[in-house]
């Protein structure tokens, strides 16, 4: 494990476990991921689908027998639903993605009526530990918002910042990321970049230095920051990069991943909650990880306030 999950996986088991309504555990690896997360002392799991699948899926996981309470549901709508309202209720303080589709569980997230929503968007954020790097990495939002026009932007950066805080960022620095560093009435990202800096410092967005638009190159790599003489205290030292769209935030994270090597852990921030939201494709320490930020996340007071609806 890279020593930035080592450092959060620690700094997390000192913390009070958190009691987590895991939606439709109905896999081997979900209920692998519940149990490390168990073990490792961050959550206290309830879970919640129907009752003969999950401990069907606890025999594939090699777990003996169930400590944990299980919450009978008769399918995954009906899981996320169930999942959602025992945060609603006040008997859980995070969620858990399970064996059913993204979709199914933020559909029931942002229910207007019967969800979680808070004030702002909810988006979500990649934590990214990176080869030669001593500190966490932030790529958003790569899995909830398709094309978020600048009124959302505004919310992701403000996410992204509030979780970087929560994992012990002490000086967080957010790149605006678009194909250029120049603003170009062409390409909306650059523009809203634009805007977005003007945000800060206007004090719409806070507790971060801003700058875009900013190519990637010009955001991570110092050397390109010197031989394109841009002047900025964020270009070529970002930890946070915020994408212009779901797919380039999607393509960026992979090829971090999959090809630079990076350790990524997933979580959903601006719901009353954090979400913890994983892949089958994600290693268990990764997964683990994921817990580990929801323990950091669970203390920023904006996740406090009141529900909408």
């Amino acid at each position: 494990m890279h020593p930035i999950f080592e450092a959060l996986l620690s700094q997390a088991k000192g913390q009070s476990r958190l009691r987590v309504a895991v939606a439709h555990p109905c896999d081997a690896v979900t209920m692998e991921s519940v149990a490390a997360a168990f073990q490792a002392g961050l959550i206290e799991p309830i879970l919640v689908g129907p009752e003969a699948k999950i401990r069907i899926a606890a025999d594939e996981a090699g777990l003996s027998a169930l400590e944990w309470p299980i919450i009978n549901t008769p399918h995954s709508h009906a899981s996320a639903d169930a999942a959602v309202e025992l945060v609603r209720a006040g008997k859980a303080d995070a969620l858990m993605k399970g064996s059913l589709h993204t979709d199914e569980l933020m559909s029931a997230v942002v229910d207007p009526l019967h969800g979680l929503r808070a004030e702002r968007r909810i988006s979500h954020c990649y934590v990214m530990a990176t080869k030669g790097h001593s500190e966490p990495l932030i790529v958003t939002d790569a899995a909830i918002n398709i094309a978020p026009d600048l009124h959302v932007k505004a919310d992701i950066v403000q996410n992204a910042i509030d979780l970087a805080h929560a994992i012990g960022v002490t000086e967080v620095r957010v790149a605006l990321l678009s194909a250029t560093e120049t603003i170009n009435p062409a390409i909306q990202s650059t523009l809203d970049a634009a805007a977005l800096c003007k945000m800060a410092d206007r004090g719409q967005i806070t507790g971060a230095l801003l700058d875009g638009p900013l190519a990637l190159d010009n955001a991570i790599d110092m050397g390109a920051v010197t031989q394109k003489h841009i002047r900025s205290t964020v270009a070529g030292r970002a930890n946070v990069l915020v994408v212009p769209d779901l797919v380039a935030g999607n393509i960026l994270a992979k090829t971090l991943s999959f090809m630079a090597h990076a350790e990524a852990a997933g979580i959903v921030v601006g719901a009353r909650v954090p979400i913890i939201l994983t892949s089958r494709a994600d290693s268990l320490e990764s997964r683990i990880v994921s817990c580990a930020i929801a323990v950091h996340l669970a203390k920023i007071p904006v996740l406090k306030g009141v529900v909408k609806g």
